[in-house]
């Protein structure tokens, strides 16, 4: 009875309301060969201790102590352990949403420092209160574009994230909102600016461009801007790794910049909950998705905080809401705010720089293998590079995964130019003798049977 919810009276009477006599006389419009009339096979009950080292036992056959390589988008950085200590006092993880600004004093505040380190960070005016993630960020930022400037054309460079613009995509394809994409410099790995200068027009609402981009290349922001502010459309600027920010110069330029601070302490978890960011110049405030919290004073001069602006469904007659997303990642927010606080603006920088440092030993190391090239190398890049190889990346991982390092991602599946062609991302994390260690598996050859 420890699980059950109703209790054997509770049942009887339920089943005398539904004018059956048992659970079988319940049932019985079920076919009896689906039925299942024997007791679950399940093991016998388990003391607490027992199902701990049944776990660990489990555990230990996962491989474990591998090197990864991959980045694309998540990245791997270490998170300081004060922030799972943090985020689980009660105040911040039973709180939902701060609807009654009284009582969630805690939760807007640490909102407030969010949205503050966020606009020092990007350059920006204002930043909301996250989005879900960098992808959804990215598509809401382009509906803002919309919004502002009245206009119903896309222009977006194909070095955005492949999956950002599969959610990008569901976005705008019911919308009647057409985006065009702009391939990139075989050299530099950057947007094709004479590309881009001839499909933007007068009727074009906004540019969307990521730097880093995808294969890990810097953008020429200033240029871009200039391309798209000449017709009167928004750019937009998405950074899939947040922890660029330390070292790469924030995209002033821009109008909106869209980002995903998973870098910022949040662990990879399978891929997600993640927090996306949402920053913009202040006159475009109002056509912000989501909420955004405000500092203020309450009747007897203390300082307090609000809910500033919230156009959203839950807060706003549907048809003047600015997004359909009925919620934030405060939480995760909460981890990002924390991450900043404990690095705090020299540590940031520092970890960029060395997440630089490492990406460099490895792209010269990898690079010098026999039968692989380091690709676009015209332009800076952060901390992943694109490698092609001679051999198949499916030949070569394999002996990878025997040394227990995980290569970089195929681009064939997005790229299809780009044959052999893998990216590989080298943050903090990665040390130098498992760089090494990748170089030499890469170097040597299959023995022949």
């Amino acid at each position: 009875m420890r699980y059950l919810p109703n209790s054997p009276a509770e049942r009887e009477k339920m089943l005398a309301e539904a004018g059956a006599a048992s659970i079988e006389d319940l049932f019985a419009v079920i076919p009896a060969g689906h039925r299942l009339n024997r007791d679950l096979d399940v093991p016998r009950a388990h003391a607490e201790s027992e199902i701990i080292d049944y776990f660990r036992a489990a555990g230990r056959k996962n491989s474990t102590g591998f090197a990864s390589f991959l980045g694309a988008g998540v990245y791997r950085h270490y998170r300081p352990v004060i922030i799972d200590s943090l985020i689980q006092r009660g105040e911040f993880l039973t709180s939902y949403t701060p609807y009654q600004a009284e009582i969630t004093q805690g939760t807007l505040q640490a909102i407030f420092e969010f949205q503050t380190m966020i606009a020092e960070l990007t350059g920006m005016d204002v930043a909301n209160a996250s989005m879900y993630d960098g992808s959804t960020g990215a598509a809401e930022a382009v509906m803002m574009a919309v919004r502002v400037t009245g206009r119903h054309k896309a222009v977006v460079a194909s070095t955005v994230h492949p999956e950002y613009r599969e959610v990008l995509h569901t976005y705008t394809k019911h919308q009647g909102l057409p985006a065009s994409l702009i391939g990139y410099d075989r050299e530099t790995g950057r947007i094709e600016l004479a590309a881009l200068e001839a499909a933007v027009t007068d009727e074009t609402a906004t540019v969307l461009v990521q730097s880093p981009n995808f294969f890990g290349v810097i953008e020429d922001i200033p240029a871009i801007a200039a391309i798209a502010h000449a017709k009167g459309a928004l750019l937009i600027v998405s950074i899939a790794e947040a922890i660029s920010l330390g070292v790469v110069r924030p995209p002033v330029e821009a109008d909106i910049v869209s980002m995903e601070a998973q870098s910022f302490g949040v662990a990879l978890s399978y891929g997600g909950p993640y927090c996306g960011v949402l920053a913009a110049k202040e006159q475009y405030v109002r056509q912000m998705p989501g909420r955004l919290v405000g500092q203020t004073v309450d009747g007897s001069g203390y300082r307090g905080y609000v809910l500033t602006l919230s156009t959203r469904e839950q807060h706003i007659r549907r048809e003047k809401a600015t997004s359909n997303i009925c919620t934030n990642q405060a939480l995760v927010a909460l981890m990002a705010t924390i991450f900043l606080s404990v690095y705090g603006k020299e540590g940031i920088r520092e970890l960029a720089e060395h997440n630089l440092a490492k990406a460099s030993y490895a792209a010269k190391a990898l690079s010098a293998t026999p039968g692989a090239k380091l690709l676009f190398t015209g332009a800076p890049r952060f901390h992943e590079f694109v490698l092609q190889t001679e051999e198949a990346p499916a030949l070569w991982s394999r002996r990878l995964l025997d040394a227990k390092i995980v290569g970089g991602i195929e681009l064939n599946r997005w790229y299809p130019e780009l044959r052999n062609c893998t990216l590989w991302c080298a943050t903090e994390i990665i040390t130098r003798e498992q760089i090494d260690a990748a170089a030499k598996a890469l170097e040597s050859k299959p023995v022949k049977p």
